[in-house]
């Protein structure tokens, strides 16, 4: 139909469901300038994606993922997802496979940083770009890849940002998210919340599994690699952009969060 959206083969309807017209088991659209529409939608394939350039956010039950550059994130078939990102350019890689193996990881998110191999067989992949027809040494390809991701995954649950379920916790997150970069008041998050310190601090641990001081943390660094990825600050001036007093404060921060130190592009 002409109001029909097609996304990386697969044909959106209305409800936000995709149709699946294409025959072959599994394939792969690369997609420079990723545009998104921030909506949620399913589909029934099984989709990893690799971001090759920028970084995504992806909502899912509860949870924002960030999905940085030269890392990949895997989605089980008809799981419900929508896609963020600030992120002047994002140029990906989407996998979407008909039928996976009988394994636990299959059944379940997971986000990971690309290792060496891993990035050589997806970039080899793409001389197959939205190739709709049979082939075979695609076909064998596709299936060691799939086959060799629970090997390749080391999972970074420091990438996922949760979300609470308790609607009095939503202002305290959104408050956190549009001031991270000033210090914490648990009386005035308390009142936000409409209810006594203790209790804020009580309730949002366990509904989100971390602290209010960690979750303010998490955002402040998640935030910091939006900045590294534009490029155009060093990494002082986006220590002091996310609220950090000192350059070592900011790297020592990250790495806790990362496992990594923090590396700036080049400033234009």
């Amino acid at each position: 139909m002409q109001n029909d959206i097609v996304k990386c083969g697969l044909t959106e309807k209305t409800d936000s469901r995709f149709v699946d017209t294409i025959g072959k088991e599994a394939y792969v659209w690369c997609e420079k300038d990723w545009k998104h529409d921030d909506h949620e939608h399913a589909h029934h394939r099984a989709q990893l994606t690799f971001v090759e350039e920028g970084y995504q956010y992806f909502h899912i039950d509860q949870k924002i993922y960030l999905v940085p550059q030269y890392h990949v994130i895997w989605i089980p078939s008809g799981k419900a997802h929508r896609i963020t990102s600030e992120a002047k350019t994002v140029n990906l890689m989407v996998f979407l496979f008909k039928t996976v193996f009988e394994d636990d990881f299959y059944q379940n998110v997971h986000v990971f940083a690309v290792p060496p191999v891993l990035k050589e067989m997806l970039l080899y992949a793409s001389k197959w770009n939205q190739l709709i027809e049979e082939d075979e040494e695609q076909d064998l390809f596709f299936k060691a890849i799939l086959k060799s991701l629970p090997n390749f995954c080391k999972e970074s649950s420091y990438l996922e940002i949760p979300v609470p379920s308790d609607v009095r916790l939503i202002p305290v997150c959104t408050y956190i998210n549009s001031n991270f970069k000033y210090s914490l008041n648990a009386d005035e998050l308390a009142e936000k919340a409409q209810m006594s310190v203790r209790s804020l601090q009580r309730i949002f641990k366990n509904e989100t599994g971390i602290t209010l001081q960690k979750y303010h943390q998490l955002v402040r660094i998640l935030k910091s690699i939006e900045l590294i990825d534009a490029g155009q600050f060093t990494l002082s001036q986006i220590a002091y952009k996310v609220g950090y007093q000192s350059l070592s404060a900011f790297t020592s921060s990250y790495q806790t969060i990362m496992k990594s130190k923090p590396k700036v592009k080049k400033v234009n």
